[in-house]
Parts: structure tokens; sequence; C-alpha cells
């Protein structure tokens, strides 16, 4: 039977269960909302390590030991992992699950990272290629600042309409057994490439809304549905910039989700004692967001069916000093409670 739905979607046959997570932030992220949440709060953003890098390294190791240990996994349990970072060639990535030697598969989707993995794992564990996979995603404030902008030394004034990087990681463990599990992943809804020639990196919100606007559409088409189908549409770390920009492109086009639109970024810090402008953005924003609040609200009844939205803008510090406009990208995952 195919599992092939519409034009650019999957639906499963058989649901692919969240069988565990981990969620590990840093101290800024712990004095948020969710800080109560979080499976734990890092003492420092360095995390016992020499360099931010490193500390993301660490974080990654970290999330997947606490999906792990939850439900008494071992590495060997784990056939293939599905992992990516925002940092050049992955380097969070390589470096700190390296010590597990579990077979990689290095994935980049930006801050939609995230959903792109939960994708490919969901995938491969429909197939049967795998019984168990993990998926694991990160993101740190100086590592990304250094990498994309300017390395904190230099002090540099940020805008209102730029977001701040979280500071965390999230890691999940997908299987075909939905005894014990989180929830159920029971479809996809692959994003592409969306360009409206927006090229300011401190709005990031703004050059990713397109693309949530256009994976959310081609959703509804591909499944038929609408916004009243789900309690809640997450969308990874638009920010408030971008949330206006995702409602306003959604109404033009006749969809109005505004009633159902959560996104993890507003929600992971407090606009009025945390300056954060925006809000957060990362690979790790809504993973860590995901699996602290969304799966607890799944879990707890509150929620029964979710489309989960993680968002990404596809830069680099190459394309954006050659001039280059700031491409998105957004991958819908449908996740419904067991």
């Amino acid at each position: 039977m195919s599992q092939s739905l519409g034009k650019c979607s999957i639906k499963l046959e058989r649901p692919v269960y969240i069988v565990s997570s981990g969620s590990i932030v840093g101290t800024k992220e712990g004095e948020g909302p969710l800080g109560l949440l979080f499976d734990r709060v890092g003492e420092d953003d360095m995390f016992g390590a020499k360099t931010w890098e490193e500390a993301e390294s660490n974080l990654q190791k970290e999330a997947l030991y606490l999906a792990m240990s939850k439900k008494g996994f071992k590495p060997e349990d784990i056939r293939y992992l599905f992992a990516g970072d925002l940092l050049g060639q992955s380097i969070a990535s390589s470096f700190g699950l390296s010590v597990y030697q579990i077979p990689l598969f290095g994935v980049y989707g930006a801050c939609s990272t995230c959903g792109e993995s939960l994708t490919l794992g969901a995938m491969t564990v429909a197939g049967g290629y795998a019984d168990l996979v993990a998926c694991v995603t990160s993101s740190h404030f100086a590592s990304a600042e250094k990498e994309f902008r300017f390395p904190l030394e230099y002090g540099n004034q940020r805008p209102l309409s730029a977001s701040w990087t979280v500071t965390g990681s999230g890691a999940f463990l997908l299987g075909g057994s939905g005894e014990g599990a989180r929830a159920q992943i029971c479809g996809m809804t692959v994003g592409k490439v969306v360009d409206y020639g927006l090229k300011d990196s401190m709005n990031m919100g703004a050059c990713m809304a397109p693309a949530a606007a256009d994976t959310i559409c081609r959703h509804f088409e591909d499944w038929n549905r609408g916004p009243d189908d789900y309690d809640k549409i997450i969308t990874g770390d638009l920010g408030s910039v971008g949330q206006m920009a995702l409602l306003d492109i959604l109404r033009e086009r006749g969809c109005d989700i505004s009633t159902q639109h959560m996104d993890c970024g507003m929600e992971i810090f407090d606009p009025e004692s945390q300056d954060t402008h925006a809000g957060g953005s990362g690979c790790g924003c809504c993973a860590v967001t995901l699996s602290a609040y969304v799966l607890k609200q799944l879990e707890a009844g509150n929620w029964k069916r979710v489309l989960f939205l993680p968002t990404g803008a596809l830069l680099s510090k190459t394309s954006f000093n050659e001039g280059r406009t700031v491409p998105g990208i957004c991958h819908g995952v449908v996740i419904e409670a067991v």
C-alpha cells in the first residue's frame, strides 16, 4: 500500500511512535516559562567545555543519554541516528554523538532540522529499515552568534526584529511499538525552499514565514484538512514578527489559523522579563519545546492532534556576505496522542 499522499505528503499506514525523549537547556531557557518542564538545566552555558562549540556537542550527548536512560536503552539498541545543528559541517552533532558509535545520518535544514530528522526517522521505521532510531538536534546562543553574526566580545546591538538562539538540545527515540510511548507520528508534509527575496538576517521570522505558510497550505490540500482539525498548529521559531507575517500571508490565501497557532520561539522566553526581542530561535528551540511541553500536553489528553512545523532560514555567512537572499523551509509533522 502506498503511503504517499497528495503532492508532497506521507500518510503512514501504521503510526511511528515517539518512544522517549530528552531535553536539556541553558540558564536563560531555564529561567523562562517552561523552565520547570525541561529534563535538565545547565548550571552555566559552558556545560563543562572549553569552547562554545564543544559545549553544544555536550548538549547533544546529554540529550540522547536522557532519552535512552528513561527507557533503559543502550546505544547498541539504536539502529540509526539522524542529527544536525547550525554549525559548519554540523560539528556539534559529529563530535558530540561520536562517543555512542551509532550509524549516523547528518541532516541540515537550519532551524527546521528537528522536523527533517523526525520525518526521515519515521520513514525509516515505517519502511521496516529499523526498529528504533534516534533524532537529535541542538543550538547554542554563543556558537550561533559566532557562526552567523559576531562573537559575543564584539557587543553588537541587535534590532527588535532579531531573535535569541536557544541554548538547548532535544533527542527523540522513534520506534514501531506504542507501549508506553509519549505520542505517535501519523504523517508528514515535506517542505520546499521558498524565497521572497528578503535579505535581513536579523529578521529571520519574516524570512521563514512564507515557507511556513506554503507548507501549511500544501498540507491542508494534501490531507483534505483545515485548521479546525488540529488542537494546535505549532511553528518552530518565527517569533512575534514572523507570526504576524505568517497569519497575514495565510489570511490572504483564505486560511485563518490564528485560533490554533502557537510558536515555540514565543513560548520559551518571557517577553516581559527576558530581553530576547522577537523570541527564541535555533534548532534547539522547537526540539526542547516539543519534548518538554508539547508531548506533555498530548500525554495529558489536553490536545489530541497537533501539526508540528519547524521552520528554517537557509543562509550561511558566505551567502549573506555575498548579498544573497535568505530563503526559508518548513517541514510539517502530524503528531497525535496515543
